[in-house]
Parts: structure tokens; sequence; C-alpha cells
């Protein structure tokens, strides 16, 4: 258990500041399709929230094909992270009312009563992540290991089980 809250701090420290995330889901041709959503401002757990609407894409989806993964990238700081997860619709007013912010009127009409809305519960199983050194150490690694032919660590990767 220490592991995996370890790895919820690592996962929690990677996208705490990353504003949108890429969920890609698969269609129902069987393709992979990606779409941008907004990342929550709640500490991650194993499952992240979205808010989507209940005539899109994703939302149609997953009713029937749930695997999904979260696609986030911090490229500043050249810190990227891949979460493998299963999605579900779910309805909780408490939780709307949490997550809720006036920006999502521009969406909703009727705001946090619109029928359209829909929230999205997203289970995580796994991650695969990659920390970076940040952009100036970057760049002089690289320009170092361009000069001296000698290779450079850029980073660490991990992968976990959540």
């Amino acid at each position: 258990m220490e592991n995996l809250n370890q790895d919820y701090e690592q996962i929690n420290a990677l996208i705490k500041d990353i504003r949108f995330v890429m969920v890609t889901f698969i269609t129902e041709e069987g393709h992979l399709h990606s779409v941008p959503m907004t990342t929550q401002n709640t500490d991650f757990n194993g499952v992240v929230w979205f808010i989507g609407a209940k005539n899109s894409e994703l939302v149609k989806n997953i009713a029937t094909r749930q695997q999904v993964n979260l696609g986030y990238s911090h490229i500043s700081n050249n810190d990227y992270i891949s979460i493998n997860a299963i999605a579900e619709c779910v309805h909780d007013p408490e939780i709307l009312e949490q997550l809720w912010s006036p920006a999502y009127e521009a969406f909703f009409e009727q705001g946090k009563n619109d029928p359209n809305i829909q929230l999205i519960r997203v289970v995580c199983n796994g991650a695969q992540y990659w920390k970076g050194n940040g952009k100036l150490v970057t760049l002089f690694k690289l320009a170092k290991a361009s000069i001296t032919g000698e290779t450079e660590q850029l980073g660490s990767s991990q992968s976990v089980k959540l």
C-alpha cells in the first residue's frame, strides 16, 4: 500500500499543473480517437473525473468500449505520462457539484442542470511516465552529447500498476 501511495504522489506531482489531457478511446469502427478534456483540480488517487456531454463521441463510445488512455504532457518540464484506464458514465450530483466551474457554462447552456451533462469516471489501471530534467538541462545535455559523442541520460521512466 505504501508503494501505491508513493506512485499516486508521483503521478499527482507530474499532472497537477497540466490543464488539459488527451483522452484516447475506441470508436464504433474500432479505431483509436483522442479528444482534449479538462483536468479537474483534484489530487490523483487512481480515479480521474471529467465532465463531458452525453451527445459527444467520447461518451457514446465508452458506453460499450470502456478502455481509454489518458495522455498528459508538461512540455516545459519534459514530463509525460500515459495512463491506461476504464471509463464509465456516472450520474452523481454531489460529484458534479464538487467539479463544477462557471467555465462549463460556455458548453452547457442550462448550467449544472443541463440535461446533456455527463460525468465520466476513469478508473486507472496502470501508468508509464517519463520525468525530464527540465528544458534548460535537457538542451545542455543534448548540446554536450552532440559535441562529445557521448550519450546522456535525459530523464527517468517508470511503469506502475495502479
